[in-house]
């Protein structure tokens, strides 16, 4: 079993009847895999009620003009109250900024959020509460059995295709037919 996975900067696309409601249909991007486990954002869950304006007014004192129109994503179950930002590679936080793969990186502090804010953030960029997390081997146990695809991530699915399109996207760009997945396979 020598080979290690190592999923970095990879998608994970949620297979039909995986039996997690709280995934299903979700397009994951891991931001960090290791032998540990691995911690990921769901790309393509609008949290439609929340837009930038209100999480910056439970984090930070500061008035700001927000012209982004930057929505929230539900980025997964864990610690659903802390904000991360996905992002455009060129963009590189003074305090903290993970470059995960050309193309990439992650931004967990309050900055991010500021210089969005300002007009001086990512060219791209995606703000989630909440990651989704997987123990050491549980994530590729869920592969093994089936739960997950992977693919490889590009900035036109993660952030130019509207959220509702991603899933089949991400499916498409592995030559699969996201109407041939069918959790109800045979029971028409």
């Amino acid at each position: 079993m020598g080979l290690e996975m190592d999923l970095t900067g990879q998608l994970l696309v949620a297979m039909p009847g995986m039996g997690d409601p709280r995934f299903d249909h979700s397009v994951i991007f891991i931001c960090t895999h290791s032998a540990d486990g691995a911690m990921g954002l769901i790309v393509n869950k609008p949290a439609p009620d929340l837009k930038l304006t209100d999480v910056l007014d439970k984090l930070s004192d500061v008035e700001f003009n927000d012209t982004s129109g930057l929505g929230v994503h539900f980025g997964g179950p864990v610690e659903t109250s802390r904000g991360f930002v996905l992002h455009s590679a060129e963009y590189q936080s003074v305090l903290q900024t993970l470059n995960v793969t050309d193309g990439f990186g992650m931004t967990a502090t309050l900055d991010v959020l500021e210089d969005i804010a300002r007009g001086k953030g990512p060219a791209q960029a995606l703000l989630m509460l909440g990651y989704a997390g997987w123990g050491e081997n549980q994530l590729e146990h869920e592969i093994a059995q089936n739960g997950w695809l992977t693919c490889d991530a590009t900035p036109e699915i993660v952030f130019d295709l509207p959220d509702a399109d991603k899933w089949a996207a991400a499916l498409s760009s592995l030559g699969i037919d996201p109407l041939g997945l069918s959790s109800a396979a045979g029971r028409a």
